[in-house]
């Protein structure tokens, strides 16, 4: 509250809070939520929106055995393949490879700002648009992980060569192929509608159109499968 009254903002005229829900921020002892609220009983906490889609997200996800088998097979990938700095450098040297061969022969093209070398992701429950980039991440990278998990399979440990091969025939089939691709255009649409209601400039009628947008695009996937 003293920063507040620092930047001569009075906490008698605040009307409303909202944050992303954090434990530290929401808290019921010393929350910041809670030192606002005992000043100023009118200033309503609201949780903000853009996170409660993403939470959302993933508890659907979670309930749906296919979506939870898909992010599982991530998981057991995303543990085999960034065990240790060797295996992520053999990634990023076969992806340089890709690359490479991509623009020799024009299925990419070059210039400022394209084809930035990027690691791979691991999703987090509580970070907004991280099951779309990990899916973004898998899917551009994977000539170059089945590579890598190819040579864990020949050159590994017993136990690694095991867990190799166990992902590897998961990456290949086609119910991995299909719920990789059909995630990654649901949370497409939603991350578009993440990044918008996160924008500064953004009023709450535009806001409410985004949302009805998104409801709209994805009832149609759903009447439409």
């Amino acid at each position: 509250m003293s920063l507040l009254m620092e930047h001569s903002l009075s906490p008698s005229m605040i009307r409303g809070q909202g944050y992303d829900g954090a434990s530290n921020m929401r808290g019921e002892i010393n929350g910041l939520k809670t030192l606002i609220m005992n000043d100023n009983p009118r200033a309503y906490y609201i949780h903000c929106f853009a996170h409660q889609l993403q939470l959302t997200l993933v508890a659907v996800a979670k309930n749906n055995v296919n979506c939870t088998w898909l992010f599982d097979v991530l998981a057991n990938l995303l543990n085999v393949v960034g065990a240790s700095c060797k295996r992520r450098d053999l990634i990023r040297k076969h992806q340089a490879q890709v690359v490479a061969q991509a623009l020799e022969v024009g299925e990419i093209e070059s210039g400022s700002g394209l084809n930035q070398e990027r690691g791979l992701s691991r999703p987090e429950d509580t970070r907004w648009g991280s099951h779309y980039k990990c899916l973004i991440s898998i899917i551009n990278f994977f000539p170059s992980i089945v590579k890598v998990l190819e040579e864990i399979e020949e050159n590994g440990s017993p136990d690694d060569k095991l867990k190799a091969q166990v992902v590897l025939g998961s990456l290949e089939s086609f119910d991995f192929i299909f719920m990789a691709h059909f995630m990654l255009t649901i949370f497409g649409y939603t991350n578009d509608l993440c990044v918008a209601l996160q924008r500064k400039e953004q009023d709450i009628v535009n806001a409410i159109s985004l949302v009805k947008i998104t409801t709209n695009v994805l009832q149609k996937m759903r009447d439409q499968g």
